[in-house]
C-alpha cells in the first residue's frame, strides 16, 4: 500500500464531513457573477456561430461550437448547484434559476433534481442502483446473464454508445418524457412538459428569426458536444478502478461519498469550464458547498487531494472498466471478467 493510500484509508469520512459545514455559505453576488460570465459568453459565441454561417463560413460555425459547448457544460453545473440549493442563498431563487437554465440545457429541472438526490442518497450502494447513475453490473451478475443479456450490457458500455449515441438520446429524447421508472407523479410530468413547452417556444422563435437550417447547424453541434462532455464527466466521477461499492449492510454513506467518488484533477482551464465538479469526492461528502468554494476545501484540507485522484490521462483508462469485482474491490474490464470466469471453472470440482 502506498503512502497516499495509507493516508486516505486513515481518514474518517464522518469527521471530515463535519469539518466541511463551514463552507456551506453561498454568496448571491458571487453566484450572479458566475452566472453572468457563463451566460454572456455563451450568447456571444452562439451569435458569432450564426454570423459565421450567414457569411458562408460553415467551418467556423462548427469550430465555435466547441467553446460554446464548454460554456453550456458550465451552465449545467450551475443548474446542478441550484438543484442542491447551494448556488444562491434562497431555495426558491435556486429553483427558479434552475428551471430557467433547464430550458437551455434541455433538462427538466425538478425531475432531474429528484433523481439526482436519489443518486446522492444511494451512491455506492449495490442494492440501490438504477436511478440517476451509470448502470453497473457486478462480475457475478454479468456472468449469470444469457449471451443476449451480456451483449446488451456490452453495447450499453461501448464508448460509441456511452459517450456518443447515448448522450444525444438522453438529452434530446429521453428527457422529453418522464418514463415510469423515473416518474414521481404530477411533479415530474409538470416539470418535463413545462420544460418541453419552453424549449419548443425558444427553438421556434430562434428558427423563425434566423431560419431552421441556421438554427440547427448552430445549436445542434453545441448540444451534442456538451452532452457528450457532460456524460463523460459523470462517468469518470464514479467509474474509476478503486471506487467503492457495497451491499446495504456494509454500506456507509459518508465513506461511499468520499471513496466512491473521484477527484478529477483537471488542468485549470478545464476546472473552470466544469465548475470544479471534478472535486467530486468533496461534493458528495457535502453537496451544499458551492462549486466556487471547493478549491478552498482542498487548500485547507490537503489530505483530501490524493483521495480518488485521477489525471486527464489516467481517466482515459477508465473506459475499459465495466464491472464491479467484489472480491478484489475494484472495477475490472470484460477481459478480466472472462479470466475470473475461466479460473472459477477450473477450480470447480467435477
Amino acid at each position: 500500500m502506498t503512502s497516499h493510500a495509507r493516508s486516505a484509508a486513515a481518514i474518517d469520512a464522518r469527521s471530515v464531513r463535519r469539518t466541511l459545514l463551514s463552507y456551506n455559505v453561498p454568496s448571491n453576488v458571487r453566484g450572479a457573477l458566475e452566472l453572468g460570465i457563463t451566460l454572456l459568453p455563451l450568447a456571444a459565441l452562439w451569435t458569432a456561430a450564426w454570423l459565421a454561417f450567414r457569411w458562408g463560413h460553415t467551418w467556423a460555425t462548427i469550430a465555435l461550437a466547441i467553446p460554446a459547448a464548454g460554456f453550456m457544460v458550465r451552465l449545467f453545473m450551475i443548474q446542478h448547484d441550484c438543484g442542491h440549493g447551494s448556488f444562491f442563498s434562497g431555495r426558491h431563487f435556486n429553483d427558479w434559476i434552475g428551471r430557467i437554465l433547464g430550458v437551455l440545457t434541455l433538462t427538466p429541472y425538478d425531475t432531474w433534481r429528484r433523481e439526482h438526490a436519489i443518486h446522492h442518497a444511494g451512491s455506492g450502494n449495490l442494492d440501490r442502483r438504477g436511478i440517476g447513475d451509470i448502470d453497473t453490473l457486478t462480475v457475478g451478475e454479468y456472468l449469470a446473464r444469457s449471451r443476449l443479456g451480456r451483449l446488451q450490457y456490452r453495447l450499453y458500455r461501448h464508448p460509441l454508445v456511452m459517450f456518443g449515441i447515448g448522450p444525444a438520446y438522453f438529452f434530446l429524447l429521453q428527457q422529453r418524457w418522464p418514463a415510469s421508472a423515473r416518474s414521481s407523479g404530477w411533479q415530474s410530468w409538470t416539470s418535463t412538459m413545462a420544460t418541453n413547452g419552453a424549449i419548443a417556444l425558444v427553438a421556434a422563435a430562434l428558427a423563425w428569426a434566423i431560419g431552421i437550417k441556421a438554427f440547427l447547424l448552430v445549436h445542434l453541434p453545441i448540444v451534442l458536444i456538451a452532452s457528450s462532455i457532460g456524460v463523460w464527466l459523470f462517468y469518470v466521477q464514479h467509474q474509476f478502478e478503486h471506487t467503492s461499492w457495497d451491499k446495504s449492510g456494509a454500506w456507509c454513506p459518508q465513506a461511499a461519498a468520499l471513496h466512491g467518488s473521484s477527484h478529477y484533477d483537471l488542468p485549470a482551464i478545464l476546472r473552470w469550464f466544469t465548475a470544479n465538479i471534478g472535486v467530486h469526492h468533496v461534493h458528495h461528502l457535502n453537496s451544499r458547498i458551492p462549486f466556487y468554494r471547493l478549491p478552498r476545501v482542498l487548500r485547507d484540507r490537503p489530505e483530501l487531494r490524493q483521495i480518488g485522484r485521477l489525471t486527464l490521462t489516467e481517466s482515459l483508462r477508465c473506459v475499459r472498466l465495466t464491472l464491479w469485482d467484489a472480491t478484489q474491490r475494484r472495477l475490472v474490464s470484460f477481459r478480466e471478467a472472462r479470466r475470473i470466469d475461466r479460473a472459477a471453472a477450473r477450480s470447480t470440482p467435477r
